[in-house]
């Protein structure tokens, strides 16, 4: 992930691509509020809070901002878009204006490219006066000053203190939050714990699962790559592990905008000898030839282009292969970034170039490539893992399957959710049966929810001017709804407003005034309650 990408293509009136803010060269002084993560949420903190008067900084470790909407998924997970407010609704209403669409009533007008989503937050942060500094990233060990629970500054890698009166952690990590000393938890609860039925092991998972019983072992009874040896665990139990994460590709089937494959280094197709048999007995079972649509989904976004993710039994996601990346040291999340990418590139190598694979699922995987007007500098290949489920915060109110199914409203709403609870799969095993199976899918619908603030919040007693809208207070059956990227956007904006409301009144941020946030949200066109959804205000 080299170096700040400057792009130029053309754009609308209202989108005009400009060069990101320079990157000082000395530590600022005290600021207002310090945002952590140039995600959509983070560039939504920043934002928010700036309109509402705040001198902000925004440090993203990385070269660019937008996480996962600016970094292939385009795609957007909209469910019920009437509940998606404020200024996430602006934004997909301005990318939307660049095709000029003026409507947001289906979903097709909820798509752009990656690079119209990264040219309005650029756009947007440079207008609101958001000082964005990049190759920012928090110092592994003590990067965070407190004095009882106030955070006074964090340090970054090249040894700059960032003072603030606030902060946001709204990274994927969630690596500001846990040095803060806020109580967080990884993998899954048990049923249990939050008397959840989806909570813990899912034995019955029909969803992306293998169509019909499959040996996992080869010719010489040997256990093949890519498949769990330990059991699968009993149904309901909690544990450690984490849903599976992806790249999210933006491939395109124009001839004059597409990169062919090509073999990655380090590319070993025995890892894929349980996918060349289960796409050897397709034909079999299914009584047709396999497809791309089979192996991976395509959802068309505009300019011939289509985000492609994982869709079915074997096929992009890294399935067990995330478990210890939440809290990993940066060297080993490298590694995990590493692998997850060598797998996605020899993944799309092997459907393109196998000879176990059948031909005519070959021939229309090679009339697809990387676009080459995407992701200019790291080749065509997203430069956002998808971390779909990190750490999770502990925080003064934690949201529960319950929450998006009978208790649906929240006086204290600061955004709304409808996504269905939707966790990946989370490990294949070998099953006693000599089969072999996915465990962890999750997909229920819900109706829309309401989300409540205390969500965001930490106790007070463990950090009094932190504010975390991406790493959540939330069970892992809550999380798999509400992790949907408009859903962390608009808890972003919550969280701007509320960092302004905490250091305007001086107060903490778990002590403002829940109805004037309100208030002052409902001004910004967000959508809170049930009742606004349905009259459609």
């Amino acid at each position: 992930m080299t170096g700040l990408l400057h792009r130029i293509f053309p754009l609308t009136a209202a989108l005009l691509l400009f060069a990101p803010p320079a990157i000082s060269q000395s530590a600022p002084p005290s600021v207002d509020l310090v945002v952590y993560g140039g995600t959509a949420s983070g560039v939504m903190t920043a934002y928010a809070a700036a309109k509402e008067g705040l001198h902000v900084v925004l440090l993203e470790p990385g070269t660019h901002l937008g996480g996962m909407v600016t970094g292939g998924l385009s795609a957007t997970d909209v469910a019920h878009y009437q509940i998606i407010g404020g200024y996430a609704r602006e934004f997909y209403r301005q990318a939307a204006a660049h095709y000029g669409v003026r409507t947001l009533n289906k979903h097709d007008d909820w798509l752009s490219e990656p690079k119209v989503g990264e040219a309005i937050f650029q756009q947007w942060l440079k207008q609101a006066g958001v000082e964005v500094q990049f190759h920012e990233r928090l110092k592994e060990h003590g990067g965070v000053s407190k004095s009882g629970t106030i955070v006074l500054s964090i340090t970054t890698e090249d040894g700059r203190v960032w003072k603030a009166k606030t902060f946001a952690d709204c990274s994927y990590e969630g690596d500001l939050m846990a040095q803060a000393g806020v109580h967080y938890t990884v993998g899954r609860e048990g049923m249990e714990v939050y008397h959840e039925d989806l909570a813990g092991v899912r034995v019955d998972t029909p969803k992306h699962q293998f169509l019909w019983k499959i040996s996992p072992l080869d010719e010489k009874g040997k256990l093949m790559p890519e498949v769990d040896p330990s059991p699968m665990g009993e149904n309901g139990a909690g544990d450690k592990k984490v849903q599976a994460y992806n790249f999210r590709m933006i491939l395109t089937d124009s001839p004059d905008n597409k990169l062919p494959w090509t073999k990655p280094e380090g590319y070993d197709a025995s890892n894929f000898a349980l996918l060349a048999k289960y796409l050897g007995e397709w034909k079999q079972h299914i009584h047709r030839e396999p497809t791309f649509r089979d192996v991976m989904n395509p959802v068309m976004i505009p300019n011939h282009e289509a985000d492609f993710n994982n869709n079915g039994a074997f096929s992009s996601d890294y399935i067990g292969k995330s478990w210890t990346y939440p809290d990993a040291g940066y060297a080993e999340r490298q590694k995990i970034w590493d692998d997850h990418l060598l797998y996605t590139k020899s993944f799309l190598w092997f459907l393109a170039s196998d000879p176990r694979v059948p031909k005519q699922l070959q021939a229309e995987v090679n009339s697809w490539g990387r676009a080459k007007d995407e992701f200019l500098d790291t080749d065509g290949w997203p430069n956002q893992l998808y971390i779909r489920e990190g750490r999770r915060m502990v925080g003064m109110y934690v949201m529960k399957q319950a929450d998006l199914q009978t208790d649906r409203t929240k006086p204290d709403s600061i955004a709304m959710g409808s996504y269905n609870s939707d966790s990946h799969n989370i490990q294949r095993v070998a099953m006693p049966d000599g089969g072999v199976r996915n465990e962890g899918d999750v997909q229920v619908s819900v109706k829309p929810y309401e989300i409540a603030f205390g969500t965001i919040l930490p106790k007070k007693e463990e950090t009094a001017n932190l504010l975390v809208p991406v790493c959540l207070s939330a069970s892992h059956v809550a999380y798999s709804s509400v992790r949907m990227e408009p859903q962390y956007m608009m808890l972003g904006q919550a969280a701007g407003v509320t960092a302004a409301m905490a250091v305007q009144g001086k107060t903490a941020v778990q002590e403002i005034d829940v109805k004037a946030l309100q208030k002052r949200l409902r001004e910004q066109k967000a959508i809170l309650h049930i009742d606004q959804e349905e009259s459609g205000e």
